[in-house]
């Protein structure tokens, strides 16, 4: 399987007196355009998904469907699952991720948890990556082998550069 593990785009501050509960934070304007920017990187490098695999956050679920518009990814595939929630374990995500039958697949979700996620997907003891808001980590699992492979990690400022018109 192909998994593209991206961090949601820019939210509102939590100091921000207008901020709603951390749950419903949503993206910023600023937020928005920079992750659609980055998903068009995205695009650029041939990405192709199956699905798309979301926390239950606003902000994340706000750019899983960005993703969707971006990828051609239809809303009926874009599942929203508990398990990519912020206070879930890395490895109850990582077990989520192993039980599913797709060849490949995006999910959003929050730091900590997806540098750890990719992290016990590659069976290492400490994280590898440090995605920052709109960025991404690729990588393959193979069922066989019980263990991930790391592609790539995309900062979201070279997929946005990617994905400028030429």
């Amino acid at each position: 399987m192909r998994l593209y593990v991206l961090r949601h785009g820019i939210a509102i501050e939590r100091e921000d007196p207008e901020c709603p509960v951390d749950p419903e934070r949503p993206l910023t304007p600023e937020g928005v355009e920079r992750t659609r920017m980055a998903l068009h990187g995205l695009v650029t490098l041939g990405t192709r998904v199956d699905c798309i695999h979301t926390s239950p956050y606003l902000r994340a679920q706000q750019t899983a469907e960005l993703a969707g518009e971006a990828l051609s990814v239809p809303k009926m595939q874009i599942e929203t699952v508990a398990w990519l929630a912020p206070e879930t374990p890395a490895e109850e995500t990582a077990a989520a991720i192993r039980a599913l039958e797709v060849a490949s697949t995006l999910v959003v979700g929050h730091a900590p948890l997806l540098d750890d996620l990719v992290a016990a997907l590659l069976a290492v003891p400490e994280p590898v990556t440090r995605l920052k808001k709109a960025g991404c980590a690729v990588l393959e699992w193979k069922f066989t082998s019980n263990r991930a492979r790391l592609l790539g990690v995309y900062e979201p400022k070279a997929l946005r550069a990617l994905g400028r018109p030429k």
